[in-house]
């Protein structure tokens, strides 16, 4: 198993995270691209939510997850098929979990008529929100035959003071 890289995100850093950046970048690449299908139609009313989608589904892999919860922890395992582990990163918050990998192949065969290729650009974009705290320094990530892990420990809930008497 290889090791992804995992950036910790606590609650003092959460509106200067690169992280968000990267969001914003993205949703910046999907703008510029839902624009360009329309534009390729002419333009015209009433295609704005499909066009934003199909620039999504051009832009983005699909993966498929599972989300467990046991013993004291979240597990999730994505599949991310043809992604290396230094591609990949993972940014932890006290209540999220998101995945970002951008992977870049091209065709290198110069003999030849290249008669079909889908090699090229892609880009694996999921946030997980988790239904309790994490401790950011619990979490792992790692990669194996196409598979990321990970596994995030929950918070140690503080006990709750119990209220002072007050003496009559």
């Amino acid at each position: 198993m290889s090791q992804v890289a995992i950036e910790k995100v606590d609650e003092r850093k959460l509106g200067i995270a690169p992280i968000f950046q990267e969001i914003d970048a993205l949703y910046e690449r999907i703008r510029q691209r839902a624009f360009e299908i329309f534009e390729g139609h002419h333009g015209g009313n009433g295609f704005a939510m499909e066009d934003w989608l199909t620039a999504k589904r051009d832009l983005l892999s699909s993966c498929e997850s599972d989300f467990l919860e046991q013993d004291g922890k979240f597990d999730v395992r994505m599949s991310a098929p043809g992604f290396e582990p230094g591609e990949v990163k993972v940014t932890v918050l006290p209540d999220a979990l998101i995945v970002c990998a951008e992977s870049s192949q091209q065709h290198e065969n110069k003999e030849g008529k290249v008669r079909f290729c889908e090699l090229g650009r892609k880009t694996l974009f999921r946030r997980f929100v988790l239904p309790e705290p994490i401790d950011l320094d619990k979490v792992t990530a790692d990669l194996s035959k196409g598979v990321l892990h990970l596994a995030a420990a929950k918070a140690k809930q503080k006990a709750a003071s119990k209220p002072k008497a007050i003496a009559a």
